[in-house]
């Protein structure tokens, strides 16, 4: 009798609050909001877009755009998702097909629950 156990990966997602809150001071609440909202679309955005040129095998591509995610995600208190993004272009400066294809999944999976939790963030507010 064979077995299929299926794996879920699952990782605490942490926002730096400290980087979030000094863009509140910063640039008060409602510039701060327009900064995140913005930054997230772009998340959003560059996700869907690293998803579709590894499909299509554009791999210097998604290698830029993940550069431009850790920029991004750095901005607004994404960490865990900047140190995941530069882990997919070393794999890419390596040439590892299988290391890619693990690490941009791992870069999705954290991207789509750190989009929800600076979403939730927003909620509760600094």
């Amino acid at each position: 009798m064979n077995v299929v156990v299926q794996i879920r990966p699952s990782e605490k997602i942490t926002l730096d609050e400290e980087r979030l809150d000094g863009l509140y001071q910063q640039l008060g609440e409602a510039g701060a909001e327009s900064v995140v909202s913005r930054a997230m679309e772009e998340l959003a955005v560059r996700l869907s877009q690293c998803s579709m040129l590894w499909q299509r095998g554009h791999a210097e591509h998604l290698r830029k755009n993940a550069r431009s995610l850790i920029a991004i995600a750095d901005q607004i208190g994404m960490s865990h998702l900047a140190l995941v993004a530069r882990d997919v272009t070393a794999c890419i400066d390596l040439d590892d097909e299988i290391a890619v294809a693990a690490t941009l999944s791992r870069m999705l999976r954290i991207g789509e629950r750190s989009l929800t939790a600076i979403w939730s963030f927003q909620d509760i507010g600094p």
